[in-house]
């Protein structure tokens, strides 16, 4: 009987030269339960999508022959609002501990993926010299800790910003440094060490670009009427520039206090803290315009509370225009608050020009006019100080005086009173002696008034 070749089954391969048989078709499938898997490697960054979520640990599909663990001790260490957002479901990337070549176990984690991608942010900013802008998250006593993602960064002291450094005063790391956290700082990376988790980064390198960065993102955040807390970063004639958070706006002399000031160095020093308010913003010429007087109480509610009009005061001539004449008044010198004595105002007689009634630096005694306080000004005047215009306001004045040092006089401490120490002084005169006092002084009397009469007589 013929067997037919078909229902022999297939042919067998024959071996290959040398004797060796070829390799069956399901070898690859039977020695790894892989066939079709990307099988994880140590190191690597994977997306993969949450499978299960448990009390101790969550399941996480990788594409591999198993589902990879993120363990509890991670999970533990993890914060709850950021757990709270992870679902079934969820795409995810995670970094692989151990790729379970041996034990079949994939241990994965959230955090060192999140860390890895930290890492290739950090070489690529290296790479690329751009700058990034972070907050001042610690310090130690070599200089500041600025976060990047998971990653610690460091700023050594010799590569913080000179402004910076003018405020870092103090013996301890605490009095140089820990005022400064919570503030942003923008910096760039100069080293990157992956072996040694280095990240040096400095804020000197970036300097110009951040404030230029920071000014120009101000410019476009701020608002006219916002109060701001900054440092002050320099001096000048002029007025006190005012580090805001990135970018430096001018506070000009006469917005410093409300205090009479000849340089800002009087009220402030550099790295003083300060707090201002924004009284505008130029985007066209990026500049900013503060104030920080404007955060104190305005003195001319005490002063129109203080000077009434009809009042007498002293001043002093501060400085003479052709119509008329400034002048500063006593009790108010601090302040840069002067009245206007009008050129109408000085004389009686028609002049020309104030000099020739007053010059500067003359103290004088002047009647108050005209108060407004809304429209910051004082009426003074030279040649109504003796008006009987305000005969009855000077009296009541005068009374007011006389009573207030009455009331200042201690209590049990008698008045002064020059006729009555007189009146003790002289012996207390009886009937007798005062007729012989009587008849002396008749008799001492005629030679004076002898002549007197005879001088009239004559």
């Amino acid at each position: 009987m013929e067997l037919n070749e078909e229902s022999l089954g297939p042919t067998p391969i024959p071996p290959e030269e040398g004797g060796t048989p070829g390799p069956h078709p399901m070898d690859a499938f039977m020695e790894g339960e892989s066939y079709g898997m990307d099988m994880p490697r140590r190191g690597e960054v994977r997306t993969g999508t949450i499978a299960r979520i448990a009390d101790n640990d969550i399941l996480v599909d990788i594409g591999a022959k198993s589902e990879g663990v993120i363990p509890a001790r991670e999970l533990e260490q993890m914060p709850a609002e950021e757990r709270a957002t992870l679902a079934v479901g969820q795409e995810i990337t995670v970094y692989v501990i151990h790729s379970g070549e041996r034990d079949g176990t994939i241990l994965l984690s959230l955090v060192r993926a999140e860390e890895e991608q930290d890492w290739v942010q950090a070489e690529a900013l290296q790479e690329n010299q751009n700058v990034f802008e972070g907050v001042i998250a610690g310090y130690n006593k070599g200089g500041l800790i600025v976060k990047l993602g998971h990653l610690r960064g460091f700023i050594p002291a010799s590569q913080v910003s000179l402004s910076r450094r003018r405020r870092a005063e103090g013996e301890t790391p605490d009095k140089r440094w820990a005022k400064m956290v919570g503030e942003p700082i923008v910096a760039k990376v100069v080293e990157v060490d992956r072996q040694r988790n280095r990240l040096i980064l400095s804020e000197r390198a970036a300097a110009r670009e951040a404030r230029e960065a920071l000014k120009e993102r101000l410019i476009l955040e701020l608002k006219p009427g916002e109060i701001r807390e900054g440092h002050v970063i320099s001096l000048a004639d002029f007025g006190a520039f005012v580090d805001i958070g990135g970018a430096d706006g001018l506070v000009h002399l006469s917005e410093i206090s409300w205090k009479r000031l000849n340089h800002p160095s009087e009220l402030l020093k550099v790295g003083q803290k300060v707090q201002v308010k924004v009284l505008g913003v130029d985007p066209e010429r990026k500049r900013i315009s503060l104030s920080m007087r404007e955060l104190e109480s305005d003195p001319w509610l005490a002063i129109s509370q203080r000077f009434g009009e009809g009042q007498l005061v002293e001043g002093t001539i501060t400085k003479l225009t052709k119509f008329g004449a400034f002048a500063s008044l006593a009790g108010a010198e601090d302040y840069e608050v002067e009245g206007l004595i009008h050129i109408s105002e000085l004389s009686e007689r028609r002049i020309e020009h104030p000099r020739e009634v007053v010059n500067e630096g003359d103290k004088l005694r002047l009647r108050v006019i005209k108060v407004e306080p809304e429209r910051r000004r004082i009426g003074l005047s030279l040649k109504r100080v003796d008006s009987h215009e305000y005969a009855d306001s000077d009296w009541q004045a005068a009374m007011g005086e006389m009573t207030e040092v009455g009331e200042a006089s201690p209590v049990g401490e008698p008045v002064e009173d020059f006729d009555a120490e007189l009146e003790d002084e002289m012996p207390s005169a009886g009937p007798a002696e005062g007729e012989e006092g009587a008849q002396a002084a008749a008799e001492a009397g005629p030679e004076q008034g002898d002549t007197e009469s005879g001088e009239s007589a004559a």
